[in-house]
């Protein structure tokens, strides 16, 4: 399971690697999360994901967190599965989930600002 979590034998980056990975923990991770619970707690906005909806209507904002960390999981378990599979694509995953959280994050505050 260890050879799975380094990027030794590999032809990536790990520090790149791992800059990606944090920028995505800070716009996705931090960024979407709070801003979208800021959102729900100010009220008058609906959650537009159908998978979201029914996860917050079920379980309330642990569902939100859930279902968010989840897909971070699955982000992430898929991009170390790129780098050993040598796919230069999803080794940038992490960067396009930070584009999305940072979008979303933006939208978000615009929401609260009005």
């Amino acid at each position: 399971m260890r050879s799975w979590l380094s990027l030794d034998e590999t032809g990536f980056d790990p520090t790149e690697f791992s800059r990606l990975w944090f920028l995505a923990s800070l716009t996705y991770g931090v960024g979407d999360i709070v801003t979208t619970l800021a959102v729900f707690r100010a009220g008058g906005v609906g959650e537009g994901n159908g998978v979201l909806r029914v996860a917050t209507a079920t379980f309330g904002q642990a569902g939100l967190v859930g279902v968010k960390l989840a897909a971070f999981g699955v982000c992430l378990g898929v991009s170390l599965w790129a780098v050993h599979a040598d796919d230069r694509i999803g080794f940038y995953l992490p960067a396009a989930l930070a584009a999305v959280g940072a979008f979303t994050a933006a939208f978000n505050l615009r929401l609260l600002v009005g």
